[in-house]
């Protein structure tokens, strides 16, 4: 029997800074409160069922990364996986733990970092097109899901609503400036290819992944979550084919599910069925434990 999911979350005496598909940010004064909800969003609309525990994992996931990553990459995290909540979010301890974050107060860059290790999604569509990706020339010849040269950084702007644009490394220079820039495509690169290394180890090929980061008293550092099945495209490596789709551990049931039916892919979205919440679930679980080679 699935858990209720956390799908709406008010902490009175907090207040909500924004409240994004998943997450939600509070105002702790000094600091930033990121509670990830268990909300599930497919093709740019929000379910109105949840899969119970998928904040969990993506908050758990993240941690394990930021503490992978800590000793080449700063980033915003003033809490650790296993701390104690303080006093102020005692009350809502049965709402928060085990899928909150306390971080600094970091200035968002006003792009997205993407790296992307296979040819997937966008990228294949273009690439069939004009055998480029955001722009980038690629050699003739690769098939949808093949492992790229070497990875490469396409930005992206924000949106609010609907999907983020690509755009050239020349307008993120333009946008963030040209040395935040540089230093966001090292660092998005190097990051992307420790994690490529460290997941294919254990079973989970990550083919492309989108980082965020921000500034703080002036140094880069890595924000929101990292390396998670929302913000990566993780595939299994067993039965890796390239040449085709792959499956996934992510939304894949969610979007299969949703393609069977007649919808026009606005709101108000249809209500998932327990099979799908169930398989989606298990998914988001077993990718948690591939990577760290713990339950959740």
């Amino acid at each position: 029997m699935l858990k209720e999911p956390l799908l709406k979350l008010e902490l009175p005496g907090l207040r909500k800074l924004k409240s994004g598909k998943v997450r939600e940010v509070f105002d702790l004064g000094d600091r930033l409160l990121f509670v990830a909800t268990d909300r599930i969003s497919a093709f740019d609309c929000v379910m109105p069922n949840g899969i119970p525990r998928k904040g969990e994992v993506l908050t758990q996931i993240s941690y394990f990364w930021f503490d992978q990553t800590a000793d080449f990459q700063p980033n915003h995290l003033l809490s650790r996986a296993g701390d104690p909540l303080p006093a102020e979010l005692l009350p809502y301890r049965d709402q928060l733990e085990g899928r909150c974050m306390i971080v600094k107060k970091a200035q968002p860059l006003v792009i997205e970092c993407v790296v992307r290790g296979c040819l997937a999604g966008s990228g294949w569509k273009e690439y069939r097109k004009s055998q480029t990706v955001c722009g980038i020339a690629l050699p003739k010849g690769l098939r949808e899901s093949d492992e790229l040269p070497e990875p490469i950084f396409t930005p992206a702007t924000k949106a609010e609503t609907g999907h983020d644009e690509n755009i050239s490394f020349a307008e993120a220079a333009r946008l963030v400036g040209p040395e935040i820039a540089e230093q966001a495509r090292a660092a998005s690169l190097k990051i992307y290819t420790f994690a490529r290394d460290y997941a294919r180890q254990r079973g989970i090929i990550i083919a492309d992944t989108k980082f965020e980061f921000g500034l703080f008293n002036g140094e880069l550092v890595l924000i929101d979550e990292v390396l998670t099945p929302d913000s990566s495209r993780f595939w299994p490596v067993d039965g890796y084919q390239p040449g085709q789709g792959q499956p996934s551990f992510d939304k894949q049931f969610v979007r299969d599910y949703l393609e069977t039916l007649v919808w026009s892919k606005t709101p108000p979205a249809p209500v998932l069925p327990p099979e799908v919440v169930a398989k989606t679930q298990a998914k988001y679980l077993e990718a948690y434990a591939r990577l760290t080679g713990r339950s959740l």
